[in-house]
């Protein structure tokens, strides 16, 4: 049986926002007619320093997932990054993926060192940390999603 894959998703959290890219881009995708069966999409994560770890692990441990890839807006970036590394304080851990061959070829994706300070690194690290204690065969990364825009047909 295939392992699945559990994609999430932050909603937004700013008034100023109407949504939040990353949960845009995973309603596209749950919607999208050759989106696999195995991809499992948790959108509407709180953007919240407890709730989101818990959430996002939680789900893992019950889907027990090959692949989690949490995603996040970040509103300054113009591409898709791939982040590396989910910090807390001194204490950095490194995603088991190798991230230059996911973005090998690809113009508008680059890898991240640096995932910010606030929930989006925060889950990165937790997911980081806890997927090897208690889903070792799980492998996890975070993906910052910039401003989607509406493409205007010719």
């Amino acid at each position: 049986m295939a392992r699945s894959i559990l994609l999430t998703a932050f909603a937004p959290w700013q008034a100023h926002q109407r949504s939040n890219s990353s949960d845009d881009l995973l309603a596209l995708v749950a919607t999208h007619p050759h989106c696999p069966a195995g991809v499992v999409i948790r959108r509407g994560v709180p953007v919240h320093f407890d709730l989101a770890p818990a959430q996002v692990m939680a789900q893992a441990l019950a889907l027990r997932p090959a692949l989690v890839v949490c995603c996040g807006m970040a509103e300054t970036r113009s591409h898709l990054t791939l982040e590396q590394f989910g910090r807390r304080g001194d204490r950095c851990l490194q995603t088991r993926l190798d991230l230059s061959t996911l973005t090998r070829g690809l113009a508008l994706t680059h890898i991240s060192k640096d995932a910010g300070d606030y929930v989006c690194n925060h889950l990165y690290y937790h997911l980081l940390r806890d997927l090897p204690r208690h889903l070792p065969q799980c492998q996890g990364l975070f993906i910052h999603v910039p401003k989607l825009h509406r493409r205007v047909q010719p």
